[in-house]
Parts: C-alpha cells; structure tokens; sequence
C-alpha cells in the first residue's frame, strides 16, 4: 500500500511535510507505521499548484528517500495546494508513467489501494473510455484508471458524484467478472482551487486516512505525521471529504 498527502491553506514549502515532520512522507517511504507494507520504494511524485491553472508535476522510479532533487525542489517550491505520494507497486511496473499524482488540464489525482484482480477487468474497464480520455493513459495501472472514469463522470456532476459513479461501475464489473477480492481505495483530487479526498472499501477493512484542519490549513495523509493523537481525525470508512476556502472542511457519506 502506498502513503500520501494532500495540503491545502497558507503558502507553505514543500519540504515542511515531506521532510521537516517527526514521521514526515519520507520517513513513511522507508517505515510505514500503519501500512501492510512498511517499505514504499517503488517511486514518487509531487504535484503543486502555482500561478497556472494547470498543475506542475515531477515523478520518478528512485525511492524517494534517494533522490536529492526532490530535496532540491522541497526546499524551493512553496505552494497553498500540493499533493505528495511514495508508492508501493501492487504488480504493475515500476515506471515513471505509473508514478502518482495523476493530471489531466486543471485536475489531480492520487490514490492508495487496490482492486481485486484488476487484470481481469483491465481491458473491459479501459474500453468504456472516450478516445479523447484513453488518449491520457500513459500507464498500466487501476489508478490511473479510476482517475479518467472519474472524468467521464465529471461533465454534469460534482466531485462528490462523479466518484460515487466510478467507485459503482468498478463495482458492478467486479461483480459480473465473479470477482470476489475487495475493492479498497483511499483518494484525493483537487480542481486547483477545491481539496477532495475519499476513502472506501468493499469490505471492512479500508485503507487509513487522517486529516488535521489548522485554521485556514487542512492537510489529508495516509498516516499522522507526529504522535499527537487529538490532533487528527480518521475519516470514516464510505465517506467524502470536500475542503474550501468558503466553507472549509466538510465530511459527507458516499452514497453508494
């Protein structure tokens, strides 16, 4: 399982969660504390929203405990919306085109999960894409997947809607396979403006997600970075989390 966070307030370096914390991204790279894999080297990425609408985006295959120039650009890259993920390959290649965050002209994606025997459903799951959105596939994996039927769904729909209509039309091909292995799914996406995080499984053991809400500041992680319990907050299994400016952090059921 992989490990990732999302951030979303003030400007703030990108090294201020990735490196500077007790239990920081990169700590969890090496010793995951509340992961079945310990270990996440099998690549990384970052992705931050500046002055353009579309997001910056540098992934690659070396662990992330061992690529200086991810030190480089955390210590120089300051952002009011970030994402960050380390992951762990569930079978598909190491590969930069695997690595997440995912985007797609003002949106991004990341996810933490698995489903059960998507090799039996790849094909069929890929050929209910538009030409226009298969022609973003540039990996293999059910992430990347889920993030282009989360745009299908998108026109005419929320956020929210959008990926309760993805998270049931995997569902219901996993059911007419005969799949019976669990759908698990942690995610988080944002539009450059709005921070949105889920997490869901098909069965009762989903994957952790935490968030922290620091006055204007939210930030969503796999696992806490630091041992202050009381200040972070599990987000239930089967429900959505949506972050503004406006309103700030709202936490919603899935209606599934």
């Amino acid at each position: 399982m992989c490990r990732w966070l999302s951030y979303r307030g003030d400007p703030v370096y990108l090294e201020h969660y990735l490196f500077d914390q007790e239990f920081s991204l990169i700590e969890q790279s090496l010793r995951a504390r509340n992961s079945v894999t310990t270990t996440n080297g099998d690549g990384f990425g970052v992705g931050w929203y500046g002055t353009r609408d579309e997001p910056g985006l540098f992934r690659e295959v070396l662990p992330a405990w061992n690529d200086n120039n991810l030190k480089t650009l955390a210590h120089h890259i300051q952002a009011p919306l970030f994402f960050a993920h380390v992951r762990a390959s569930t079978g598909t290649e190491t590969m930069r085109a695997n690595c997440h965050p995912f985007a797609v002209g003002n949106w991004m994606f990341m996810h933490n999960g698995q489903i059960g025997s998507y090799e039996r459903i790849r094909r069929d799951f890929d050929n209910t894409l538009s030409d226009d959105l298969y022609a973003h596939r540039a990996g293999n994996t059910d992430s990347e997947a889920i993030f282009l039927h989360f745009l299908s769904h998108l026109p005419g729909n929320g956020p929210k809607v959008a990926l309760e209509k993805t998270i049931h039309s995997i569902c219901e091909l996993m059911k007419e396979t005969g799949i019976e292995e669990a759908f698990r799914m942690t995610v988080s996406l944002s539009d450059g403006e709005n921070l949105y995080a889920a997490r869901f499984s098909s069965d009762p053991k989903p994957p952790s997600l935490y968030y922290q809400q620091t006055g204007n500041n939210v930030i969503v992680v796999s696992e806490p970075l630091d041992d202050r319990a009381e200040a972070w907050r599990m987000l239930a299994p089967g429900t959505f989390l949506t972050c503004t400016a406006e309103e700030g952090v709202m936490v919603e059921p899935l209606a599934l």
